[in-house]
């Protein structure tokens, strides 16, 4: 405390500051709360060198951190068979969906299909280590491997033939990695909160049909399309080209309609056969497996009489087996400003597209993902992919839903899938030759169809707020006629405007005041609870007995039954509420709301404010005589209350326009001073900083001097005895057992005297218990204009305000004497 002192002293020398008024109003407080019965308690600033010490890790901390970063430390010392048995069902079965998947997934980044088989391995073998999910799959996905693509294309544009594609892959993978690596290690999970949901939303109902436009060529077998120009283009040369369509159609668009004719099969007999539901959800998610298997073995019926490079259709040809493209990445400074630029995109959609599945599914089993956390694991596989030849990775929604049906029980399951990938590579290669390019077409336009918003989502966004869905349709109109990578940039450049001119243009109200009470059935049986007294007169009643004030909204529409009446507390008293944070952008129009409110409904003290003609501002028009005399019906302005329970901190602009404010209607109310009043602040630096603006106390030492000191205080038993504690403990316990049993109306029912007596009696022990201890301010009385909530502060205004009402009427009243003499 002393070093805080010096602290203080040096630094109102090196700055002038002059804090000496304030520390005298300080003293004064203290003096006043001396005359009543509670107890001193001087409120304690935060300081920013304690902020900076709670700042430094500690060792228990740094513990703590990398133990977290390795979550299956925890679990896997508990692992046991029967998690094993589930693991392992749920991972081979995910393996062999993963498998055509990733490899048509790879055609998507215009590289070879075992490029996609090396990408799911690196996901499905590392996730476990650093995973907080049982549920996802890290692998190969649609988008992702459209936005490979897309980078590809641009810099074989830039730079032709110096740069082979799973180069390019390679490196964007690396760095991708390594970003998203750096912001899970930092725990900046939280930052991808910025991105909202609908260009989300957009962007993968754009990539959808992009995906599909290049894939429409490819199943119909018509070659010579440019499938990387907008995705209009694309479909408009497709239909110019029909006529160019070849034998791959037959076995593209059959191998679609036999994708979905299996998938409305399977759900109709999921529904009609409720006790065979999983069996039908497993052969559901294998559709993809027997598609795959059905036409690479029509395909190798079709071609093993011709001799290899010959074929009647587009196959897949040659893979090599095994990890043959696994190597140290090119790590080329060129190279990585090629890619660099597109970097933004791609690790956005990447983390949001994983942590958005994590979350979902840990949502469904109760579970929590911890997103930072998640990010580790995502940047740990898409930094080592490519030293196995992959590219960039993250969750895939497909392949996680198959993995949460088919009864996973630990993110050890990916080991089950890498096994079934590694069979893939080095014992199926043979197979994968004969796999028809137009069913890898089909199997990704079924599987990215069903990413597309349906209507009746769009119609949802419509009813919750039209200007997202305005933004949404922005978002996919320019992915058709432009990239994903405008699309996706424009919609958040626009949710991010759409958020500023909500916070600029945050609501707030004047307040009034309505008495109100409670009606209905009788929980206890009889008669219902009848509506007790909610006349103004019964303020001073108990609130449990006769209702309680609360406080809505003057003006404006609300969903409030217009039949009710709303009256202001007292004349004089402006309580206004922030109903969102209040910040530098939107100080200006709460101020202005707060000033034309008050100059509409109070009148000047007095209405001449002195200041002549000549020295006016051009706007500044004198009063009427007729304004003049309407305004003497109105009351003179006492006090401002504001309602800060929905404000956390504010900054040095929000502070500069309340004492703007304060010192204009200082003006207007002048000699009197206007009494601040703010309820419900808990942030320790917002009472800091406006304590140190002047807030909290009254304006002057004469004004505390007049003032009548009123504190929200506590009962403390700080010095009760072991015996008193224990008593104490027991009659709560006794009153909340009665209450518990009136409100359950459980074995014994609250009726006759006896049980009402035994009430009243605990009753009345638990209030001369209170007696006996000591009341204790809840906050600092150097500050006692900062209220616990919106009822002490609008009491405490109040209370002075009628005071000075009756100082006034006595002081007319003993001059009107005067004038009679």
């Amino acid at each position: 405390m002393a070093a805080k002192n010096v602290c203080d002293t040096v630094l109102e020398k090196v700055f002038h500051a002059n804090n000496g008024a304030r520390k005298e109003k300080v003293e004064a407080l203290r003096k006043r709360a001396e005359e009543t019965s509670v107890n001193q308690h001087i409120e304690d600033d935060p300081s920013v060198r304690e902020w900076l010490r709670d700042q430094v890790p500690t060792r228990a901390g740094a513990a703590r951190y990398a133990r977290n970063l390795f979550p299956s430390v925890g679990w896997t010392r508990r692992y046991n068979v029967h998690w094993m048995l589930g693991d392992a069902i749920a991972g081979l079965t995910v393996g062999l969906v993963v498998v055509p998947q990733a490899m048509a997934y790879a055609l998507l980044a215009r590289l070879t299909p075992e490029y996609g088989l090396y990408t799911s391995f690196t996901g499905a073998a590392l996730y476990w280590v650093f995973g907080t999910s049982k549920d996802i799959v890290i692998g190969t996905t649609a988008v992702g491997s459209l936005l490979v693509g897309g980078v590809i294309s641009k810099v074989e544009a830039e730079k032709p033939g110096v740069y082979h594609p799973q180069e390019v892959a390679h490196a964007l993978s690396f760095l991708a990695g390594a970003i998203i690596l750096v912001l899970g290690l930092l725990r900046l999970g939280w930052v991808i909160e910025f991105i909202p949901y609908v260009p989300i939303s957009a962007f993968v109902t754009s990539a959808s049909i992009t995906i599909m436009s290049t894939q429409i060529p490819v199943v119909l077998g018509i070659s010579g399309i440019n499938t990387r120009e907008a995705p209009y283009r694309v479909l408009i040369n497709t239909f110019k080209s029909l006529p160019k369509a070849k034998l791959d159609a037959a076995i593209g668009l059959t191998s679609i309609a036999l994708l979905f004719i299996i998938r409305d099969a399977c759900a109709k007999m999921e529904i009609r056969q409720p006790s065979k539901k999983r069996v039908w959800a497993m052969l559901n998610s294998l559709r993809l497996t027997f598609t795959i298997l059905l036409y690479t073995f029509i395909s190798w019926l079709v071609h093993r009489s011709l001799p290899e490079g010959h074929s009647r259709f587009r196959i897949v040809g040659k893979i090599e087996p095994g990890f043959k493209h696994a190597s140290v990445p090119k790590m080329d400074p060129e190279l990585f400003g090629l890619v660099a630029a597109e970097l933004p995109a791609i690790v956005i959609i990447l983390i949001v597209e994983h942590i958005a599945i994590a979350k979902s599914f840990g949502r469904i089993f109760g579970y929590t993902v911890i997103p930072s956390q998640e990010m580790v694991a995502q940047g740990v596989a898409n930094i080592l992919s490519p030293f196995v030849g992959g590219y960039v990775c993250t969750g895939s929604f497909g392949a996680s839903a198959v993995l949460s049906k088919a009864g996973v029980r630990t993110p050890l399951a990916g080991l089950f899938s890498a096994m079934i990938l590694i069979l893939a590579l080095y014992a199926l290669t043979s197979v994968f030759y004969y796999i028809p390019m137009a069913a890898l077409a089909g199997l990704i336009i079924h599987a990215t169809c069903n990413l597309i918003t349906p209507p009746q989502s769009l119609y949802k966004y419509w009813k919750l707020s039209p200007l997202e869905l305005l933004i949404w349709v922005v978002g996919v109109i320019l992915a058709l006629f432009s990239s994903l990578e405008t699309s996706i940039y424009t919609t958040i450049v626009l949710s991010f405007v759409l958020l500023l001119v909500r916070l600029a243009r945050t609501p707030g109200s004047s307040q009034g005041r309505v008495r109100v009470s409670r009606t209905g059935p009788s929980p206890f049986g009889g008669e219902d609870i009848a509506a007790r007294s909610c006349s103004p007169s019964s303020e001073n009643k108990r609130d449990d007995d006769h209702g309680r004030d609360v406080y809505v909204p003057l003006a404006g529409k609300s969903s409030m039954n217009p039949k009710i009446k709303i009256e202001p507390p007292h004349p004089g008293v402006f309580i206004y509420r922030f109903h969102e944070n209040f910040n530098y952008i939107n100080v200006a129009q709460h101020m202005e709301h707060i000033t034309s409110y008050i100059y509409a409904h109070t009148r000047r003290t007095h209405a001449d404010d002195g200041v002549p003609l000549k020295d006016r501002l051009w706007n500044d028009a004198p009063s009427s005589s007729k304004d003049t005399e309407a305004m003497k019906s109105r009351p003179l302005l006492r006090s401002v209350v504001l309602d800060f329970s929905a404000v956390n901190i504010i900054d040095i602009t929000n502070i500069q326009g309340l004492i703007d404010l304060r010192n204009t209607l200082d003006r207007y109310a002048a000699p009197s001073i206007v009494e601040w009043h703010f309820a419900g602040i808990q942030n320790q630096w917002t009472r800091r900083a406006l304590a140190f603006a002047g807030f909290g106390y009254p304006g002057s030492p004469e004004a505390i001097g007049n003032w009548k000191p009123v504190y929200t205080v506590a009962t403390s038993l700080a010095g009760a005895t072991q015996e008193d504690r224990k008593r104490r403990a027991s009659l709560v316990g006794k009153m909340q057992e009665l209450d518990e049993e009136r409100r359950s109306g459980g074995a014994r029912p609250l009726q006759g005297e006896g049980k009402k007596v035994a009430k009243s009696e605990v009753r009345s022990e638990v209030d001369e218990d209170e007696k006996r201890g000591e009341y204790e301010p809840l906050y600092g009385v150097d500050r006692p204009f900062f209220h616990l909530d919106l009822t002490d502060a609008v009491d405490a205004a109040v209370r002075d305000a009628k005071r000075r009402d009756e100082i006034e009427r006595a002081a007319r009243d003993s001059e009107s004497v005067e004038n009679e003499r």
